[in-house]
């Protein structure tokens, strides 16, 4: 049975790192004494062994023993005992080519499919979605495949950001960038905003948080999508 917690960021403005989602970190990873992180999307250059770092520092107040995916030789295979897993934020197509790469991308589907408690966060979390399309970041390195886990039925866009009245800005909004996408795609897009988050378990995926999300399906006129409200049909 599925078990994901998919999370716009892994810190509010004024927080600390994963402190907003503490009470439901303590409940998904209840039981686990080990996590593996996987650090691939290195969020401003940071190295491997110092983001693992960050993530280990955090999840010692869970009492739970963190090791970075790139500590193992085998980096795949090491997702086949694996307690639970946590992959960080960052840049999207870094740590999609990575996943690639070192032929994790196979495995932690796998892991996923078995059930093992899953944290995303960022570009964490838009690795869950079908394809990496609808993220936000720039494409640093060229990655095999868009093709992502389809661990949920749609796309994200997390950091979601609304249109701001009276802004200057001449660029695209997200709303702008994701109604692009919609001309040569159908799966559906979740923009979520910062402090909400996924939680899957099984086949239910539901939207949890204080803020609504919002939901952009081709050919239609995007909806707000309130809290609590159950996301497995979407397709």
């Amino acid at each position: 049975m599925k078990k994901l917690i998919i999370a716009s960021t892994s810190t509010l403005h004024g927080g600390s790192y994963l402190e907003y989602l503490e009470p439901v970190l303590q409940r998904h990873f209840e039981g686990c004494t080990s996590l593996i992180f996987i650090p691939y999307a290195r969020p401003g250059g940071i190295s491997h062994d110092d983001y693992t770092a960050r993530a280990a520092a955090y999840f010692a107040k869970l009492g739970i023993a963190v090791k970075g995916i790139h500590q193992f030789e085998d980096p795949a295979a090491a997702l086949t005992d694996a307690e639970a897993v946590f992959t960080g934020g960052g840049n999207t197509f870094l740590l999609v080519s990575q996943l690639y790469k070192t032929g994790v991308i196979t495995a932690l589907s796998e892991a996923i499919d078995r059930g093992v408690p899953y944290l995303g966060s960022s570009a964490g979390s838009n690795i869950c979605g079908i394809t990496m399309q609808t993220t936000n970041d720039m494409p640093i390195v060229y990655p095999p495949s868009f093709k992502t886990l389809g661990a949920i039925s749609f796309n994200l866009n997390p950091h979601y950001l609304d249109p701001q009245p009276g802004s200057t800005h001449m660029g695209e909004t997200r709303e702008t960038r994701i109604r692009e996408f919609h001309e040569f795609n159908t799966v559906p897009v979740l923009g979520l905003r910062e402090g909400s988050w996924l939680e899957v378990n099984g086949t239910s995926v539901a939207l949890r948080g204080d803020l609504q999300a919002r939901l952009f399906r081709h050919g239609m006129e995007p909806v707000e999508v309130a809290p609590g409200t159950d996301l497995s049909g979407l397709k």
